[in-house]
Parts: structure tokens; sequence; C-alpha cells
């Protein structure tokens, strides 16, 4: 009994100790922007005061059904995007694929793997590649094309680590290579994202929280920001033009999940039928604060209803989609599909292939 004691203390201090860690961290972070923007009324949204904003997109079918509901949801690698925590979820090894057929043609893809290294010690790596697909380059004398085509692409890959402190309190960390080309114009940087996972053990409820995209300011640079110029102005006959820094797109999530039927439910207990329920908060650096509600039913853990309401999106509200999880001597097969709404940009189709084993 005095063990119990001695490891919940432990635990909720720790949990304290993140908490406090998150507040300051988003604190020292979002303190600039609001310093800039004291002057200017509470409507306007920040919108493109970061770079990088495809960072936020969704990365994972059931996340994406799930109205991006997934910062205490997640588990496995498939969701070290949203909580680096999740990748202390991953029971041997898993991989992950997933595809996007997105807005205005453009696509982007997933591809991740995980394992276990010891009964506290995890690892992953996530690879996220988007592609614009071709574009025609344009000119002011040629407004209709040179015959030239590019395509803009995004890199993010993710190296992260997850550690089990408790039985009930997970926590991770992500180091993010970063990469944006657009023509002969590029962006690299380094960032990083912390993430907890703590089962409260108050009627089931899991507490999930992250930071994510937490890096220094960025630039463009390359041969495409290089002008013509007399040599008599240079006797290269070329100026390079400087590009403003921006920040990239800080991310704070905040949110609840819990199995109000199932297995391990503390309400209505099944070993049939299964509902979680899971709501976040998001508090983006160049957005409004906005949520999500998302809720899942699943038939014997094989097949599985998802669907999700995102609050205060401009044009993304309802999401939804399903999943089947096939289970074999071998390993665990795991496939996930979802659509969102975009309203007037139409609706996006997700699916993905999960491999545990």
């Amino acid at each position: 009994m005095i063990l119990k004691k001695h490891i919940w203390r432990i635990a909720y201090g720790r949990c304290r100790y993140l908490l406090c860690l998150y507040t300051t961290v988003a604190i020292i972070s979002v303190s600039p922007g609001m310093g800039q923007y004291r002057d200017i009324p509470d409507v306007v949204t920040k919108v493109a005061t970061a770079a990088g904003n495809w960072l936020k997109l969704e990365t994972n079918p059931r996340a994406v059904a799930l109205g991006g509901a997934f910062v205490a949801a997640g588990e496995g690698v498939g969701a070290i995007p949203y909580n680096p925590a999740a990748a202390a979820f991953i029971r041997g090894q898993e991989g992950y694929i997933f595809r996007t057929n997105y807005i205005a043609g453009i696509t982007h893809n997933v591809v991740s793997y995980g394992r276990k290294m010891s009964g506290s010690d995890f690892i992953g790596v996530h690879l996220f590649y988007m592609d614009s697909g071709p574009m025609d380059v344009t000119t002011l004398q040629f407004s209709d094309g040179t015959g030239e085509s590019f395509r803009v692409q995004s890199i993010a890959f993710r190296t992260t680590y997850g550690r089990r402190l408790t039985d009930r309190l997970k926590v991770g960390v992500s180091l993010n290579f970063i990469l944006d080309e657009i023509y002969d114009v590029q962006m690299k940087t380094m960032a990083f994202d912390i993430g907890s996972n703590f089962d409260t053990g108050i009627y089931g409820f899991i507490l999930g929280m992250s930071i994510t995209n937490f890096g220094p300011e960025v630039q463009y640079y390359g041969e495409g920001l290089q002008r013509e110029v007399p040599d008599t102005v240079d006797v290269d006959g070329y100026l390079n033009k400087v590009t403003e820094t921006f920040p990239l797109p800080l991310v704070f999530r905040l949110g609840v999940k819990n199995e109000i039927m199932g297995e391990n439910s503390p309400f209505i207990k099944s070993k049939i039928h299964s509902i979680n329920i899971a709501v976040d908060g998001v508090v983006p650096n160049d957005y409004t604060p906005t949520g999500s509600i998302g809720m899942e039913y699943g038939y014997r853990q094989i097949g599985f209803i998802r669907g999700g309401l995102r609050l205060g999106h401009d044009t993304a509200k309802f999401s939804g989609g399903g999943g089947v999880r096939i289970k074999t001597r071998a390993m665990t097969f795991v496939i996930d599909y979802a659509f969102t709404d975009f309203s007037i940009l139409k609706i996006t189709h997700q699916v993905g292939l999960g491999l545990e084993f």
C-alpha cells in the first residue's frame, strides 16, 4: 500500500512538472506574438504569420475521422506527429503507410516505423512527404506559361524517443528535420516536439498534452531569389533578394479520452462492443484556438466506425470513416479510411495501412 502511494506521488509530481513545463514553453513561445498583435482587434486570426503551415496537416486516417481529437486517443507510431508519447504504446514493432488525396490535386504521404527497445524504452521514425503536383512556370512576359513546370515539395522527418515512466505516465520527444522546396527556393530547419500521455485513474480519463514544431524562426533562400542587375551595380551581374523570417507553426494540444463502453470501461463493461470519446483543444501561434470532438465505435476490436467534428475551423467541419483490424499468427493488419468535408474545397479522402508484429 505504501509502495502504491509512493508511485502515485511520483506520477502526480511528474505530471505537475510536465504541465508547468508545457505552460512555460507555451507562454514563452506565444508571448512575442501577443506583444506583436497587442493593438490589433481579437477578430484577427493571425493567418499567414508562420512558415511551413503544411506541418499542421493531418497524418493519420483514424485521427482525421475523429476530427483531429488525437492527442490523448492516439497510440502507436502513426500518432507520433500528434503526441510523441504515443510511441510508448508500441507492443513490439509497428509500421504505417498513409496516403491522402488532398485539395487542388495535392497529395501527401506518410511512412513510419517504431519498435519497443525494452520494457520502458521505445523509438520511432516518421517521414511526411507532400507533393503539389506539376504547376506551370509563369512570368510577367509569359503569363500563360513558359513551357516549364515545377513542384512544391515538403518533407518532415521525425526521430522519436518514448519512455514509459510508470504504468500510467508516458512521455516522448521528437527531433524534426524540415525541408520545403518551391521551384529554386527552399527552407531548411530543425524543430522538436514534446508530449505526454497520463492515465489519471479517475473514471477512466486519459489526459494527453503536446507541443509540436518548437524551433527557431526560418527564412527562404535559393537561386530563385536571384535577379540580374547591371555589372555597374554588382560585378557578378546579379543580386539575391532577402526574405523575411517567420516562426514555425507552433501548436499546443490538450485533450482527454474516455472509454465509456468496453472491456476496460469504468461505466459499461462489454467484451463485444466499445465506445471511445475524445476531446481536444488546439492553440496554434498562427490561428485562433480551435477544438475537436471525436467518437469511435468498435465491434470485437475488429471493425470500427468513427465520426468527428471540428470547432472553429474555417472550412472543415464534419469527418468520418472506419477501419478493420485483422489478426494473424504472424502479425496484425490495420486498414483505416477517413474523409473530411471541407465545404467549398470539397471532400478529401485518406487511406492508411498499419502492420504490428
